[in-house]
């Protein structure tokens, strides 16, 4: 998995590493420019962070023109269920609601999903329990 926050080490990274290419997902602009150069295969936690809602927009950290660009460049957006598991309560909720709404929007534009955990029975379970459809979740990937 590759954690920085430049963009240009980022893809020398991205050189070195081996299948499956996993990218922890930063800023805007850091997720925008490396989905756009789309060598790797899963952008991990794009929710994550601390991004601002307000009273009428969660900011889950896609939008609708990230997820056709990472679908067009057939890239995961991944979702971190250990890390999930580690959050508390109010955290977790916040960062459901982000993943919820991610879903929705991976949906509409056919970009698939990638699930990180070490128990993968459970993960049928979660994604059908937030609001993935079955079509999704028989393209999900499991890492």
């Amino acid at each position: 998995m590759i954690n920085v926050t430049n963009i240009e080490e980022a893809k020398i990274l991205l050189k070195k590493a081996e299948s499956p290419k996993v990218v922890l997902a930063q800023n805007d602009d850091f997720n925008r420019r490396l989905l756009e150069y789309s060598k790797f295969d899963i952008l991990l936690s794009p929710e994550a962070g601390s991004k601002k809602n307000s009273l009428r927009q969660i900011d889950s950290g896609l939008n609708h023109v990230l997820a056709k660009i990472a679908s067009k460049n057939n890239i995961g957006i991944g979702i971190d269920l250990e890390e999930l598991k580690k959050l508390t309560p109010k955290q977790k909720a916040e960062r459901l609601s982000k993943i919820m709404q991610n879903i929705k929007i991976c949906r509409k534009s056919k970009t698939r999903l990638a699930v990180k955990t070490k128990n993968a029975s459970q993960v049928r379970n979660f994604l059908i329990g937030i609001g993935a459809s079955t079509n999704q979740l028989k393209e999900t990937i499991v890492f």
